[in-house]
């Protein structure tokens, strides 16, 4: 049996008003309240209003752009991370009609701004990429625009998210060092900052427990300074580990260069791991061991659920959405076996 789609006429029925006013509401026309749009827009979603996606803004109500809000620190060069998912995700649009628009939010003066294309309803739905508060998607959400958190996540049960398998990866990388031998192993990375970054760290810290190793607190070590740059150089301890684990490819090229520079020889004297499989893993003399992490999978999983959710096609909850990353074995860890 076909299914029946969604009117217009249907969603004024279970909201007890006009069809004029759905269509208004969905048109982002004036004559409705701030409020009953919001309410309109959510049940429009609730019951599966399908838009048609050979018809462009005004009919259906639709931009057809889609928000990408990132903070200014990750994209601060042009081989960022961030850089790269979001030339994915607006290819990933692209493909489907839409226009992704960049929305650089800079927190220079301590509070960060609403976009003018979330807060003027310019755009069907939002991903939100890198790291903010919960105060601020709670902010984002209030606009009653889909939403998909990229490579972090919030406490709100009903934000999606799609996250890179950060625990897993750390504790698989880990997990490799101690395989060569390695019981004094260091995290580099602050374990304070981003969630991704935090859970790099428990899951380094697992692999530590499950093999029967102390965790010292000296050998946690602080990578970035209050603007999240990374540091130029690393206050490192007097005990020496024999290994380190890095949270970003970043810090461990850097690492690897403050240690040469000390006279110590990478992986002969010490073994250097990073992660996210980024040009500097590659840059970095030895090549590093690292974690890969697949930034077009998370770009598609992220577009996909947020397309779903403005096209009514699923029942718009999914939680959190976990990618694997895969391990990449260069020449910058030493087998102490041999």
């Amino acid at each position: 049996m076909i299914k029946k789609s969604v009117t217009m006429s249907d969603i004024a029925k279970a909201m007890n008003v006009s069809t004029v006013t759905v269509s208004k509401a969905l048109g982002g026309k004036e004559g409705v309240s701030e409020a009953l749009r919001g309410k309109i827009k959510q049940k429009a979603i609730e019951m599966g209003y399908r838009v048609h996606t050979g018809s462009r803004s005004g009919k259906d109500g639709l931009t057809y752009n889609i928000g990408i809000i990132v903070a200014k620190q990750f994209i601060s060069e042009p081989s960022a991370f961030y850089w790269i998912i979001y030339k994915h995700l607006v290819e990933l649009l692209q493909k489907q009609n839409y226009y992704g628009m960049l929305e650089v939010v800079d927190n220079e003066n301590g509070a960060l701004e609403i976009p003018n294309s979330v807060s003027e309803k310019k755009v069907d739905g939002l991903i939100v990429l890198g790291q903010f508060s919960d105060s601020y998607v709670d902010k984002l959400m209030s606009y009653y625009i889909p939403v998909v958190l990229l490579d972090f996540c919030v406490a709100r049960e009903d934000a999606d998210a799609v996250l890179s398998d950060n625990f897993y990866g750390a504790f698989q990388i880990t997990t490799h060092i101690i395989a060569n031998g390695h019981r004094k192993i260091a995290f580099l990375g602050n374990v304070h900052g981003q969630s991704c970054i935090q859970d790099r760290f428990l899951g380094y810290y697992k692999a530590l427990l499950e093999n029967g190793i102390s965790l010292r607190q000296e050998w946690i070590i602080r990578s970035q300074n209050s603007e999240g740059e990374v540091l130029k150089s690393f206050e490192l301890p007097e005990e020496m580990p024999t290994a380190f684990v890095c949270s970003s490819d970043e810090c461990a090229f850097v690492l690897v260069n403050q240690l040469k520079n000390a006279g110590l020889r990478v992986p002969q004297d010490i073994s250097v791991v990073g992660y996210d499989n980024h040009i500097y893993s590659t840059m970095c003399s030895p090549h590093l061991t690292t974690m890969d992490v697949d930034g077009f999978r998370m770009a598609k999983k992220a577009a996909d659920i947020l397309l779903g959710k403005i096209r009514g096609s699923d029942d718009g909850k999914h939680g959190r959405t976990l990618v694997s990353g895969k391990l990449i074995v260069r020449d910058s860890v030493r087998n102490l076996f041999s």
